[in-house]
């Protein structure tokens, strides 16, 4: 009948759906998952309080992927197209980056792969020729979340 089950797991129906909160929201309007997030990458990183990180956490109906869009600013100046090469060279990593014939990373192709996907490398509008942006999605099974961003953000600012 094309109709959709009342959610019972979330507070929302997932099917057909994208939900912007994962786990519960604190007092400065992150939830608890975006703030894991910049917890670790500052703790595995050991990162300074000046470096800022911020996401956005969301869920999405995939079988087994996870995925995360990533802009990046530098203190150098840095290349899309160096870091596409780079990344090319690094274990654990599968550059699928070829916008004029519609590949880049998907959780779909993700999934049962041991390397994260990586693509849609490119020159931040924001920040210039000190900044690139990037979308990536990992088998969770296989390659944890945390893990993947480190990875990647390594061998990008390297």
């Amino acid at each position: 009948e094309g109709a959709v089950p009342k959610p019972e797991f979330f507070a929302h129906q997932l099917p057909f759906n994208v939900i912007p909160q994962i786990d519960k929201f604190q007092e400065n309007g992150y939830t608890k998952e975006e703030m894991k997030v910049a917890w670790e990458l500052k703790k595995i990183f050991g990162l300074s309080d000046d470096v800022k990180v911020s996401c956005t956490a969301v869920r999405v109906p995939t079988l087994r992927a996870h995925s995360e869009s990533i802009v990046i600013e530098t203190e150098e100046p840095i290349n899309a197209d160096d870091v596409r090469e780079l990344l090319r060279k690094s274990p654990g990593v599968k550059v699928v980056d070829d916008p004029a014939t519609l590949q880049y990373p998907m959780p779909l192709n993700a999934t049962g792969q041991e390397d994260v996907e990586v693509g849609r490398i490119r020159q931040s509008l924001v920040f210039g020729d000190h900044g690139l942006e990037f979308f990536l999605s990992g088998d969770q099974l296989l390659r944890g979340a945390a893990l993947n961003a480190v990875i990647i953000a390594e061998q990008a600012v390297k």
